[in-house]
């Protein structure tokens, strides 16, 4: 029976490492977040949520673009079938073309909630996108789960939530991941791609104290769940069906927030960080918090979901 185990291959094999992670950003960002890969630019857009910017970084050419907003940004995703970016900024849900500088406003999500904020976002498969609202200044539970189709077609699904970050599917997208960051926790719901519907979150993934607060999520293409872990200083990959844990990378900033693949072959992990928690001497010791980083991985991610709106 052993001979007959080892000579299974085991379903979610550890990904590989298969470069140095570098700075690619020096920008000391407050609070990174948010990064998406534009395969239609060949380019990865990230936020400084604190800072109130939207970068774009560009890999090939080594360029790189920032724009400066009088509100926090929170999450940004690429539109289908219309030039330009959807931003989760402050309080609304908004189209913004870089090449113009045109921002279109197009949803107020919680006006009778004025102290929370839009939050992290992602496009599902059918390009409904989902957001999470959040308390600005506390962890107190007050935000929701919101999807968005366009317009004024914003659904919420779970309320009474804290910071949340993600979310991200299975392969097969029967799945929905969510954090709790808060708790140290990464919340599973099942999911129905045709309706879009939500079932109840249970725990997936605990995380103890010293382990770091999760954040930032992303599947690959294997169907690996990978997080970004803020306080702990790296990254993990995790089997989606027990949670284990397949492989760390080890970043040199301590607040990590969010990972997201891109490059040409999606072979690039980008991971964003902040600088905003670190102490004056942190800075000192971490010259790099709030950089956009990269590392090159042995199996490619999942291209980024467009919002159909």
């Amino acid at each position: 029976m052993a001979a007959v185990l080892q000579a299974t291959p085991q379903r979610y094999p550890p990904p590989a490492v298969r470069s140095e992670v570098r700075s690619v950003w020096s920008a000391q960002a407050l609070r990174g977040a948010g990064p998406v890969w534009s395969s239609r630019e060949d380019a990865l857009y990230w936020v400084d949520t604190a800072g109130r910017q939207l970068h774009r970084f560009h890999p090939q050419r080594k360029l790189r673009d920032s724009w400066s907003f009088d509100e926090s940004i929170g999450a940004v995703a690429v539109c289908a079938s219309r030039p330009g970016l959807l931003l989760a900024l402050r309080h609304e849900l908004a189209v913004f073309d870089p090449d113009s500088g045109r921002l279109q406003r197009l949803h107020q999500a919680e006006p009778a909630q004025p102290a929370n904020r839009l939050g992290d976002g992602r496009c599902d498969a059918r390009g409904r996108f989902w957001v999470s609202t959040r308390h600005a200044t506390s962890q107190v539970p007050s935000g929701a789960l919101y999807r968005y189709t366009g317009g004024s077609h914003c659904q919420r699904l779970q309320s009474g939530i804290g910071p949340s970050h993600g979310p991200t599917w299975s392969l097969d997208h029967t799945t929905l991941f969510m954090t709790d960051t808060a708790q140290r926790r990464v919340l599973a719901c099942s999911f129905d791609a045709d309706t879009g519907t939500l079932g109840t979150p249970r725990t997936w993934l605990q995380l103890a104290p010293g382990e770091g607060h999760a954040q930032g999520l992303c599947t690959d293409a294997v169907g690996r769940i990978w997080m970004a872990r803020s306080g702990a200083g790296f990254v993990s990959s995790h089997d989606p069906d027990t949670s284990e844990e397949l492989l760390r990378i080890s970043i040199p900033a301590t607040q990590v927030t969010a990972c997201t693949f891109g490059g040409s072959d999606l072979r690039t992990l980008f991971i964003t960080s902040a600088s905003q928690q670190t102490s004056e001497i942190g800075l000192l010791s971490e010259p790099l918090a709030g950089a956009l980083f990269a590392v090159e991985v042995d199996s490619p991610g999942l291209p980024a979901h467009l919002f159909v709106g």
